[in-house]
Order: C-alpha cells, then structure tokens, then sequence
C-alpha cells in the first residue's frame, strides 16, 4: 500500500496534468518549460486557496482585531519556493515533476522576481507578511502593482543603465483579480460647505482596483492577503478624440493613471517627478483606507469601534497621507465630530519610522499638497492646530513649536510628512536601539518632548524560511543532524548550537557546507560576468543599495590600498580575497551612480594584473534582487555593515548574512549593536567612530584632509584614484569624487579608513585559523535567531496592535 508522500505525490502528478490541459491548453507532449512552470504554480495555489478562503472566515467568525500594513514598498522575489516549503508539499511536488523528467529547481528559475520593491523596506514588509500568516495574525499587506518596478540594472561599460522591468509581460500566475473591490481616487479640484457639510469635489478621478496575492505562513497555518492596487482612467479612450484623429490624445486619461502605477520612486528632482511621487502615495493610501473602512463598515456597521477592530501600520512616511485621508473619511463622509474623528485615527494608526535622514523624511511643497489635495491640506492646517495649542499648553518654547509644526514655513512652505505621521499615530517605532534612542534626540526630539510615551523601538527581524531554510537547505541539513527539528518552528532554538561551537567535526560540516555554496556561486559569477573566482578565498560581501552612507565607497579606497599593498609588499602572506559588491542607484543619484562605475573600474584594472596573482578580484554584481541575494548570502565569508554610525537605522542584510554563517565587519550602526551583543564581541570585528564621535567631528568641525595627509596608504589610494589609474580614458572622472573627501567628507570616510584598514587586517588573521573561524560562525548562526520576524511581529501583536 502506498505512503502519505507517495499518494501526494501521485495527487499532485495527477492535478498538474489536469491544470496543464483544462487552463492551458497543452497536453504534456506539447507543454514546453513555462507552461510547466505556470501548471505547478495554479496546482499549487488551488491548494492553497483552501486555506486562504478557511482563514477568512475563521478571521469573520473570530471578530478579532485586524492588522493592516502599509507600504510603498514589498520585495517579495519569487513565490514558488516559499509557498511550496510553507505548505510543505516542496518533495511532493518535485517527485511528481520528476517523473515527468522535469526539475523543479529549474522551473523555480523561469519565474521572475516579482519588481515591487528595491531594498531593505520592501524586504522587510515582505518577511512581516510571511510571519503574520506564520504567527496566525489576520492581516492585509497593501500596496502598488507595479508593472515596471524601479528598473533592472544593466552594466554597460561600468555604468548603470536603467531598463524597465518586465516581471508582468507573460502574466502573474499567484494573482487574483478583485474587481468588486474598487474606488475611486481624487485629485484637484475644491471644497464647498453645503449647509455645514464639507464635500470635495475632484477635479479629476482615477479607478484603483485590488489584485490579490495569498500569502502563506510557515506550515500553511495560516494565508493572509496582498492586495495591491492598480489604477485605470474612468473613460480608458475618448472616442471623440480619436474618431477626430487625435489618436494619441486619446488615451492620455489612461496614460496618465496608469503613470501611478508604473515605476517605482520615480526620479523626482523636478517638479513634474515630485508631483508623480506624491499622487503615488496618495492614490494607494486612499484606496487601502477606503477599502479598511468599507471592510469594517460591513462586519460591524459602524466606526466607533474602529481604533478595537483595526490596526493600520504605516511603513515609514510614504503613506503618511493616511491619517488625512481617514480623518476625511471619518468627518466628510461618516459624520463624526473632529474629537472623535481624530481619537479614531490617532488610535488606528501606527508608524515606523525607517530613517534619520532629512531627505528621506519627505516634505512636500505645501502649494503642490493643496493643488492636488485641497480637503486634506485644510485638515493637516487643522491637525496642526490642534497640536500647536497641545505645545502651547505645556510651556513649549517658539523653537520647540516650530520644529513640532506639520508646516515647515522657512523659505518655500513644505508639508512635513514625518511629522504628520507622527502626530496622528498612537505609536512611532524605530527599527534598532541605537536608532530609536536617535529619534528621541534628533528628528523628533521636540515631538518626544511634547508625547514622551509614543517613541518604543522594535528591532527589525527576517523570515528565517526564505533566508536559512530555502536559501541555504545544505546547512540546514547539518544543523537538523546537530541540534533536531525545532529551530524550523522557533529561530531562537538555533541556541541550541552554542554547546557544540567547539566541536571541530561541525565545524568542518558547516564549512564543506559554505564551501559548495561559494563553488555555486563562483560558476554564477562567471556565468553573468566572466570573472572567474577561487571558491577557497575568502568571499568579502558588500550587497546593499549604494548610498554614500552605506559607504560602498570606503570599501572601495581600501581595496584600492589593498592591492598597493600586495604589490608592494609581494613577500608577505596575503589572505586571498574575493570583493563581491551589488546594489542599484537611484536614477538621479549621480554620486552613487559614480560609485558603480568606480568599482567596474576597480574591478577591470585589478582582474587584469598578474601581479596579484589572484590573491585579490572584485566583482560588481548587476541587477541586485531577492533572487541574487539568495545566491550570495548563502556563500559570504565576511558581511560588509560598514555605514556611517547613526545613519543606518537597523539594516536586515546583515541578519542574513550572519544567520548563514558570515562575520560581520562592521560600525556600532542600526542592528550591527544587536548582533554583536548576541554573538559576542570576539566573533563580530568592529570598527570606526560611534554616533555621538560623528556628531561631535561635525559639530566641532571636522577637518578630513588633515586625515587624508597623515594617512600614507588612505593618501595614495585616494590620489590614485583621483589622478586617473582607474579611469586612463577618462583620467579627470573620480577628481570631483576625490576632492568632496577633502573639502567635506560628511560621511566620515577619512575619519574611519585607518580604522576599517586595521579590522580588515584583523580579519585576514583570523581567516588562517580556520578552526577559529568556523566556531565564530557557529557562534553567529546560534545566536542570531533572535533576529526573525516572528520575534519582531510578535512584538508589534502585543505591544502596538493588541491583537493576539
């Protein structure tokens, strides 16, 4: 008699084939991979909405509190893999795929990486998701559907090209389209008082309509929703127009919606992008609060109970529009009084706040917020009213109430979107310790002065079923022979491993297992670049957005200074390094643009000079996404978390590197702070200034040039640059790069070189006795556990949203 994995085998054989003939169309003669790849996924997703449509009406029946996240933002990469280990059914289904003589790792490679994201945020919005479903929280993720992404990063020449992306050009297999859930969207227009109703009239409308994703948690318990919208014009073509032969200004009305949900972060140094940016914003904010309202209308009737049933999170102050646009849905269209209105809202929404940067804060030109938003910028003037007189009330100084005002009114009055969120939220949470203390002191001091019991920190966390248990399924095979099953349900019990970091044997199985990760990744490198690369040397990993505070360009100067010195110093016992770096930049960001093209020059002059002799390469990865992280961080030797301290507010990259093993060299910056108080000083190497140190260079005025000139292998690496080396066809090209280092430096690159050297240095040392090496990275696998998602969501359950 067959087993339970043989008949869910059989099963799923049997439904492939079923799905391959009814819904596509193919027999099995005549299906080619994609439509293979497309059967297993609509084979799986019947299983799957099962328990999504069980876990809807579980969540109805139960009346519970709902969560509803969100985000600009969800980097969810592809969906097969992790659906498929949540719900269990990975061997099953690749046994009935095998005996088609198909491999199921190779249809897992024709799916694209879903483009609704770019770094750290959209990730981290998409582990939560998958750990809401995984802690059993009834929750809806919303969103944009974006068709073209932010782009896929092309490397012409060493320069990044921007093309769109085209994840949506074959379709979406995962998506559900909900047409009966759809609103209408405003912008323009004005406001009339009809007898002591305020209505807005819009100039213009748009149609945002919800498609649906499932998403599921670990061991199907449960399925949560991601609904994302995407917009449409209310007439699509003007027939007029093109009957007249205006066929172009024909379709402009669906142009210009279907412009909302196109590109991601389009490029806004002009007015035109800053203006996209903002109707972005606007348009997903107030289709999810129209559709969070509606949605708790019909199950209970009314809004008095909103703030016990709903728990909305704003992921950072993209949708900070949202406490406007639901206190006008509450006042306008709901009737209540501006008090209950704003106990509603304040009650019902919640912040994250993801950065200390000024530019990333996001203030918008009041002018544009009340052109488009004529409604909303009355109520943020009466938002703003209702805080200054709270200021007022409690002694604030002018100061104080200035910098706590939603309206910046120095030079060109700007809406502070920041402190709009912050204003209309019962909680504002930082994402590290180090980071939350900052807000407290800096950006939001005079806020926190005026509510001191809203600022709490929640240290960010990742799904440990997309980055240990699906990216790294050889190491997890070793730890399962180590320490059992039970660090799959509870990343903490990775502690388990702290009894065993001495025991040679696993460290040698831990090592055979980054070993073949490395040889995998090495074939990958030179398969996309040509670069061939020693699996034995040490995998040196900087993967991350450039950014000058991320400082790609320390890392850099150092490996400019590194190969001054191999060649200098021939005789001396260098540790072979292979520098691997990824990451996009912004469209408009010409600096960090600069940076890439630096490193592809780096990488040409180094690659080339037998005088290394292979003890040094440099690859610059192209197109970061999920799916290359999953490839990379697996094979890290040694995780670059090098930012300026106390401008990174947490960083999850660095979680997931030390959760497969990698040591961290780093700044006492964001989560760096967590990980080394888990893994123990000696097995995290640290570096450079700390925040107070930069803020005190800055306040006392900082002089980096007097570094640069008493630094002998900073001085020559930076003048190397500069001079042209790297660039002889273009020998002025890093000149300007160079001299911002010497008359600026805002990023404290001079400041921490020596320093960042010195740990380098530190490292190679420690890499020559691997025994050593090995139980450090046991060390940071045990101990990083506590960094999962499902510790930080059951945080933000009990302590934000009250839910259970």
């Amino acid at each position: 008699m067959p087993d339970r994995s043989e008949q869910a085998t059989t099963s799923l054989e049997t439904r492939i084939v079923e799905v391959l003939r009814r819904r596509l169309g193919k027999d099995e003669r005549a299906a080619v991979p994609h439509d293979w790849f497309t059967a297993t996924v609509l084979t799986l997703r019947d299983a799957i909405i099962d328990r999504w449509i069980e876990s809807t009406r579980r969540t109805e029946a139960d009346d519970g509190k709902q969560v509803y996240y969100l985000s600009l933002e969800f980097l969810i990469g592809r969906l097969l893999r992790d659906a498929l280990s949540n719900m269990g059914l990975e061997p099953a289904m690749a046994a009935a795929l095998r005996d088609h003589g198909l491999d199921l790792a190779a249809l897992e490679e024709l799916e694209p990486d879903a483009a609704l994201g770019n770094g750290g945020l959209g990730r981290l919005a998409a582990c939560f998701m998958e750990s809401l479903a995984t802690l059993d929280i009834p929750a809806c993720g919303y969103g944009i559907r974006y068709v073209n992404g932010m782009f896929r990063q092309r490397i012409d020449d060493g320069w990044q090209v921007e093309l769109p992306e085209t994840w949506l050009a074959h379709g979406n297999p995962w998506e559900f389209d909900r047409r009966e859930c759809s609103y209408l969207v405003g912008f323009g227009g004005e406001v009339v008082d009809d007898g002591g109703k305020v209505t807005w009239h819009p100039h213009e409308q748009v149609e945002a309509s919800a498609i649906d994703t499932p998403v599921v948690g670990w061991r199907g318990k449960r399925v949560n929703t991601l609904r994302l919208w995407t917009a449409n014009a209310l007439d699509p073509i003007r027939l007029d127009a093109f009957n007249a032969g205006d066929h172009a200004g024909a379709l402009a009305d669906q142009v210009r919606a279907e412009s909302l949900v196109r590109v991601l972060y389009p490029t806004d140094s002009n007015t035109a992008g800053q203006e996209l940016r903002f109707r972005q914003e606007y348009f997903f904010t107030a289709a999810s609060i129209q559709d969070i309202v509606r949605r708790h209308v019909r199950q209970h009737g009314h809004l008095r109970s909103l703030a016990e049933k709903a728990a909305i999170q704003i992921n950072d102050t993209h949708p900070a529009i949202a406490v406007a646009e639901l206190m006008r849905l509450l006042l306008d269209e709901h009737g209540l009084s501006f008090e209950e209105a704003w106990q509603a809202t304040t009650g019902t929404i919640a912040y994250t706040n993801h950065t200390l940067l000024p530019e990333a804060l996001e203030s918008w030109p009041l002018p544009m917020v009340e052109r488009l938003l004529p409604r909303h910028m009355q109520l943020i003037y009466a938002i703003n009213s209702h805080v200054l007189r709270e200021a007022r009330k409690q002694g604030m100084d002018e100061r104080a109430i200035t910098a706590i005002s939603l309206i910046d009114e120095r030079g060109e009055r700007h809406v502070r979107m920041a402190n709009l969120a912050f204003a209309g939220s019962h909680s504002v949470n930082g994402v590290a310790a180090l980071h939350t203390e900052l807000m407290k002191k800096t950006v939001f001091a005079d806020l926190h002065t005026l509510y001191p019991d809203r600022i709490n920190n929640k240290t960010n966390g990742v799904t440990p079923r997309r980055w240990l248990h699906q990216c790294n399924p050889g190491l997890v095979a070793v730890l399962r022979e180590a320490i059992g099953d039970a660090f799959l349900d509870d990343a903490e019990r990775l502690s388990d491993l702290n009894p065993m970091v001495g025991d040679a044997a696993l460290g040698e199985r831990v090592g055979a297992v980054k070993r073949a990760n490395k040889v995998a990744l090495a074939a990958h490198i030179r398969q996309v670049t040509g670069i061939q690369t020693d699996p034995d040397a040490l995998f040196d990993v900087h993967i991350k957005r450039i950014h000058e505070y991320k400082r790609q360009l320390l890392n850099l100067i150092e490996t400019v200074a590194l190969y001054d010195q191999i060649r200098s110093h021939p005789y001396r016992e260098w540790v072979p390094r292979v520098k691997i770096f990824a990451g996009k930049a912004a469209a408009g960001y010409h600096n960090a643009k600069l940076i890439i093209k630096l490193a592809n020059d780096i990488a040409r002059r180094v690659n080339a000079d037998p005088s290394v002799g292979g003890l040094l390469k440099v690859v610059f990865m192209p197109n970061y996404n999920v799916t290359l992280a999953e490839r990379i961080i697996p094979a890290a030797d040694l995780s670059e978390q090098i930012s300026t301290a106390g401008m990174e507010a947490s960083g999850t990259g660095n979680m997931k590197l030390a959760l497969n093993g990698a040591l961290t060299i780093g700044t006492l910056d964001g989560a760096n702070i967590e990980i080394r108080d888990r893994v123990g000083k000696r097995n995290i190497m640290t570096f450079g200034l700390t925040a107070d140190e930069v803020a005190g260079r800055r306040a006392d005025g900082y002089n980096p040039r007097a570094l640069i000139e008493g630094s002998p292998e900073l001085r020559q690496a930076v003048s190397a640059i500069a001079s042209g080396v790297f660039s002889p066809d273009d020998p002025h090209r890093y000149a300007g790069l160079m001299g911002e280092l010497y008359e600026r430096d805002w990023f404290m690159v001079a400041a921490d070189f020596d320093s960042y050297q010195d740990a380098q240095r530190a490292i190679d040392r420690y890499w020559m006795d691997q025994g050593e090496w090995h139980a450090a990275t046991i060390r940071n696998i045990a101990n990083v556990g506590w960094l999962s998602s499902d510790r930080t969501i059951g945080e933000y359950a009990r302590e934000i949203w009250k839910v259970r």
